[in-house]
């Protein structure tokens, strides 16, 4: 290996992702080792690292694996060696932007469900501390 290249473990270990979890998403297209080994290993590059990131932040919040596939779809023609103009480049940024925003308004949602889920376990502490209790 020319240390270009990662295998499967590496590439959980850096990610935080499961093996079996990178293979599901090869399995499921979404994303696909850049080569093979002689001896039928998975190798992978940093550009495969960093497409199973956007994967990673992407599932918390609940978005799909074909809205994942839609939004690496419009990061990889915008990355392209030959990316494209005019109209079709503005309606592959409205997409990004699009997710973006979607991802800003769940973080507000999971903001709220945690200031919530904070005020409960202060509400049991209360309770548990409160006057009478050791």
């Amino acid at each position: 290996m020319d240390g270009r290249h990662m295998q499967i473990g590496e590439v959980a270990a850096r990610t935080e992702l499961s093996l079996r979890t990178i293979r599901h998403y090869e399995e499921t297209g979404l994303v696909t080792p850049s080569a093979r080994s002689q001896g039928g290993f998975r190798l992978y590059t940093e550009t495969d690292v960093a497409r199973l990131m956007v994967i990673r932040r992407m599932k918390p919040l609940g978005f799909t694996l074909d809205q994942m596939r839609d939004l690496l779809e419009a990061i990889d023609r915008l990355d392209a060696a030959d990316p494209p103009a005019g109209d079709d480049r503005q309606a592959l940024l409205d997409r990004v932007r699009a997710y973006e925003q979607d991802a800003a308004r769940k973080i507000e949602e999971l903001r709220v469900q945690l200031s919530r889920a904070e005020d409960f376990a202060a509400t049991l502490r209360t309770r548990l501390t409160g006057p009478g209790r050791p």
